[in-house]
């Protein structure tokens, strides 16, 4: 059975652990509990669904009480730093990969879907720590690692999504909104890979994939902020 390294995980967060499993539970995947079934923890949906919203609250409280800026663009610099692709690389820097618990198949998916892990996974992290160490504990560990990274999207401009740039960018030079259209969508209902158009008018100007459609609408948006015909 499985046990927690938790002088190691305690020098990685910073803290004195309580309560073991419940950080032993955040590093649970779903898929592990099919091949174990006498696992005696749970996974770790309900802590990533608790500590999202943790997340969330820490991130919100620290940019009202630190930026004048306008909800919208509060609501940017939040989505930004806590969007999957951003929290994935948090929880790979501090070495997470090492502590997940997931079946074979997913162990060796190395692509969106363990980013995706690791994203949820280090949101899990947060809310064991919420549930057993505090409110405050668990602000200082997201200030450490993950507010940190604040003014770096904010002085990268990474804030503002492709879409959003994409549109303000067309508007100013051609006075219509970009559109979106799907091309092709491949795969079984639960793997499916869109292939989206982004246009202005009837032209397109560029194309992207993803595995749902705001996906490809994002890489489409992206790809033609990189052809830059427009």
């Amino acid at each position: 059975m499985p046990s927690l390294d938790k002088p190691e995980l305690e020098k990685i967060l910073g803290v004195k652990i309580q309560n073991a499993d419940l950080f032993l539970s955040s590093f649970t995947h779903r898929s592990y509990l099919n091949e174990n079934r006498g696992f005696h923890l749970p996974h770790n949906e309900r802590l990533e669904f608790l500590g999202d919203a943790v997340l969330e609250l820490i991130a919100t409280e620290y940019l009202y009480k630190n930026y004048p800026h306008p909800e919208g663009e509060l609501t940017n610099f939040r989505s930004a730093l806590v969007n999957y692709k951003m929290l994935s690389d948090i929880a790979k820097r501090l070495g997470f990969e090492k502590f997940l618990l997931m079946s074979r198949g997913e162990a060796k998916d190395t692509g969106r879907a363990r980013q995706v892990i690791l994203a949820n996974c280090i949101e899990a992290v947060i809310g064991a720590m919420y549930l057993d160490l505090g409110y405050q504990a668990t602000t200082n560990f997201v200030a450490k690692e993950i507010l940190v990274e604040l003014s770096a999207v904010i002085t990268g401009g990474s804030y503002m999504d492709p879409k959003s740039k994409l549109q303000e960018i067309v508007q100013e030079k051609r006075g219509v909104t970009p559109t979106y259209s799907v091309v092709s969508e491949t795969g079984p209902d639960h793997n499916k890979i869109f292939v989206v158009g982004a246009y202005i008018g009837e032209e397109e100007v560029g194309q992207g994939t993803g595995p749902s459609k705001q996906e490809a609408e994002l890489a489409a948006a992206e790809n033609s902020l990189k052809n830059n015909n427009f």
